[in-house]
C-alpha cells in the first residue's frame, strides 16, 4: 500500500459521476504500406500479450476500514486482466471523424472501475480512409499530462522499420518504478515533515499575489462555461502547422504558448458572442506549467497553476496578444523564482477556490476562480511510428471540472500542433464550431502582422 501525495488524493476524492477525473488521448495512425487486412487484429493480440505490467498500471484505490474506497492510499493488483483494460472497437459506417469523435466522447465520459487499476484503452478500427486509432485514459491521480506524454513518447520510435512492441503499461520510469518498501505508517511519518514544510512555504508566495503581479483567483467573470456540469462529454479536434504559429511568434516576440492562448482567446470571444454571452471583463484561463527538473520523472502531479488574462474584452488581435504575453510573463517570473515546493504551495493557493466550489453548499460562488483550463503539453518534435504505423495526429483530452465546462489541451506532433477540446455535453452546445473559431483567430493574427 502506498500513500498518495495531497494533490493526487484530491483528484480521487472529488471524482463523481458528473466529474470523471481521468486524462486521455486520441492517436490516429496510418498503417504501414504493406499492412494486410488483419493488421489491427494482429496488433491487438500482440498488445494484450505484453503482460509485464509496471507498478503505475497496477494501482487501484485501497479499500478502507468500512469497505469503501480510500482516497489516500494505493493498493496494487496482483493480476491485471489486459483483455478488460485494452479492447477492440469498430466504427459504424461511414467511419469518418464524426463517428470516431462520438465514440471517443462516450468513452471519455465513463468512469474508470475503482475495483481495477485506473486505466483503459481502445484500439479503434473502421475508419473510412484505412487508418486506425487508439484511445487511452488514465486517472489524473496516477499521472499528469506531462508524465503521460513522456510515457507515450517512449512507446514510439522514429524508425518506421522498427517493429519492436512498446506499450505504455510495460514501460518503466527512468530509474524504475517499484512500489515503496516502507509501510504505510512509515510513509506517513516520513511525509509529516514535508507537509509542515509545504504549509510554511505557502506564506512566502503570498508576496507575489499581493504585489499585483499575479492574476488573482475569484477575479474571473461568470460565463456560460461556469455552471454545474454533467458527466457526458463532447469532443472536438484539429491540427495546425507549427510554421504558422512560429511566423506570428517571430513577428511579435511572443512565445508559442502566447500565440496558442491568443488563438484560444479569439475562439472563445467569437463563441460567446454567438451565444450572447461575452462578459465585459476578460476571461481568465488557468495554464498549467511543468515545474519538474529537466530530466526528472516522477509519479503524481508536478505542475504550477498560472492564471492568465485572456484579453477577451479587447477587439484588436495584436493588443489581445500583448495582454496575454504580459500576463503569462508576470506569472512565470513569480513561479520560476520560487523553490519547487513554494511553487506548488502557491498553485494550491490559487486553486483552492475551485476545491471550495465542489463542497456542498458552496456551489454558487460570487465569482469564478478562473473560466477554463488551457494546457500546452510538449510532444514529439519529429515523425514517429508504432509497429510501423505512422502517428498522424495525437489529440490530448483532459478534464472539464465543476463550473469549468470546457477544457482546451494541445500537444506538439512533429511539425503540427494537435488540439483536443473537451466540453460538457449538456452545457456547451456547438462545440464542433470551436476548431473553426480557432482557425479564424490564427488567421486574424496573420493578417495583423502582414
Amino acid at each position: 500500500m502506498d500513500l498518495l501525495n495531497p494533490l493526487d488524493a484530491i483528484f480521487l476524492a472529488v471524482e463523481s459521476r458528473e466529474h470523471p477525473m481521468h486524462v486521455g488521448g486520441l492517436q490516429i495512425f496510418e498503417p504501414p504500406a504493406d499492412a494486410g487486412p488483419e493488421f489491427t487484429r494482429d496488433l491487438y493480440e500482440a498488445m494484450v500479450s505484453a503482460d509485464e505490467v509496471r507498478t503505475r498500471f497496477r494501482r487501484k484505490p485501497s479499500r478502507g476500514l468500512l469497505g469503501g474506497f480510500s482516497s489516500v492510499a494505493w493498493d496494487h493488483a496482483g493480476e491485471v486482466d489486459l483483455r478488460y483494460h485494452l479492447r477492440r472497437s469498430a466504427l459504424p459506417a461511414p467511419g469518418g471523424v464524426p463517428e470516431l469523435l462520438d465514440l471517443t466522447a462516450r468513452l471519455h465520459g465513463q468512469l474508470l472501475d475503482r475495483h481495477r487499476p485506473l486505466w483503459e484503452a481502445r484500439l479503434i478500427e473502421g475508419l473510412d480512409d484505412g487508418r486506425f486509432a487508439v484511445y487511452i485514459k488514465i486517472h489524473h491521480a496516477l499521472i499528469d499530462g506531462v508524465s503521460a506524454m513522456r510515457l507515450l513518447q517512449r512507446t514510439f520510435t522514429d524508425d518506421p522499420f522498427d517493429t519492436r512492441l512498446r506499450v505504455p503499461w510495460a514501460m518503466s520510469a527512468p530509474g524504475g518504478d517499484h512500489p515503496a518498501a516502507e509501510s504505510s505508517w512509515q510513509q506517513a511519518r516520513s511525509a509529516l515533515p514535508r507537509i509542515i514544510t509545504t504549509a510554511r512555504a505557502a506564506v512566502g508566495p503570498l508576496r507575489g499575489v499581493l504585489d499585483g503581479r499575479l492574476e488573482l483567483p475569484m477575479s474571473a467573470p461568470p460565463t456560460m462555461f461556469n455552471v454545474p456540469i454533467g458527466g457526458a462529454r463532447r469532443i472536438a479536434v484539429r491540427s495546425w502547422p507549427l510554421e504558422r504559429i512560429n511566423a506570428i511568434r517571430h513577428a511579435t516576440g511572443a512565445t508559442i504558448n502566447d500565440v496558442v492562448l491568443a488563438m484560444s482567446s479569439a475562439a472563445l470571444r467569437t463563441y460567446l458572442i454567438e451565444h450572447d454571452g461575452l462578459p465585459d471583463a476578460p476571461l481568465i484561463a488557468m495554464v498549467p506549467v511543468n515545474i519538474r527538473h529537466v530530466d526528472a520523472e516522477s509519479d503524481g502531479n508536478m505542475v504550477a497553476a498560472c492564471l492568465c488574462n485572456l484579453g477577451t474584452d479587447i477587439a484588436d488581435p495584436l493588443a489581445r496578444l500583448r495582454t496575454i504575453s504580459a500576463s503569462m510573463r508576470n506569472a512565470k517570473q513569480i513561479f520560476t523564482q520560487l523553490p519547487q515546493i513554494e511553487a506548488m504551495a502557491l498553485s494550491a493557493l490559487l486553486m483552492a477556490p475551485l476545491g471550495v466550489s465542489l463542497v456542498p453548499g458552496f456551489d454558487a460562488l460570487p465569482r469564478m476562480p478562473f473560466n477554463l483550463v488551457i494546457s500546452n503539453v510538449p510532444g514529439p518534435r519529429k515523425p514517429v511510428y508504432f509497429q510501423g504505423a505512422r502517428l498522424d495526429s495525437n489529440h490530448p483530452l483532459s478534464i472539464p471540472f465543476e463550473s469549468q465546462a470546457m477544457n482546451i489541451t494541445l500537444t506538439t506532433n512533429g511539425d503540427n500542433l494537435d488540439f483536443g477540446i473537451v466540453g460538457c455535453r449538456r452545457t456547451v452546445p456547438d462545440l464542433d464550431r470551436l476548431p473553426g473559431h480557432l482557425e479564424d483567430g490564427l488567421a486574424e493574427l496573420e493578417k495583423a502582422i502582414a
